[in-house]
């Protein structure tokens, strides 16, 4: 039962973790919906097999785009030009490995790429995501990705990418 000093959170899972307001760290992160030729960069989360954009924390005293260029480079091996801002929404999530919960504050942002030579996983810099890739946007669905896979789509359909 829920008590008002409790957050529902989303594991890492998928599935619902009550944690106590006070053990949530703030966490703003960017994400870059990067297109080229009708495909989309995603990178493949290690413990779910699910999509997900490339993105993640921005570093204290970081700009939030300089945050997004090095997440996308860490994880897609490629360089980005952030066009625009997208999107905003909140999460609360439970990261299950590490017992962690999560305020995240989860900014989206349409990029173009600069270079397309993608990293192999030896090459990937992040412990948590893989394998990344241009998929064509016209074959996923909301449930392929491993988080806010409705407001991806919906992104993409609200600037005629999808």
């Amino acid at each position: 039962m829920k008590t008002s000093n409790e957050i529902a959170c989303r594991t890492l899972y998928g599935k619902e973790k009550l944690v106590p307001i006070e053990r949530l760290v703030l966490r703003p992160s960017a994400y870059g919906i990067v297109l080229h030729q009708d495909k989309i960069l995603l990178v493949r989360m290690q413990h779910t097999g699910h999509f997900a954009l490339p993105g993640g924390g921005i570093h204290t005293g970081e700009r939030i785009e300089d945050g997004l260029r090095r997440e996308v480079r860490e994880e897609t091996g490629i360089e980005v030009r952030v066009e625009r801002f997208a999107a905003f929404t909140e999460d609360f999530f439970y990261y299950d490995p590490l017992e962690e919960a999560f305020h995240g504050l989860l900014f989206f942002y349409i990029c173009h790429p600069l270079s397309f030579d993608l990293a192999g996983d030896g090459r990937v810099q992040d412990g948590e995501v893989e394998k990344p890739a241009w998929i064509d946007v016209e074959s996923l669905e909301s449930r392929h990705f491993h988080s806010h896979g409705g407001l991806i789509l919906a992104i993409l359909d609200s600037y005629g990418l999808a």
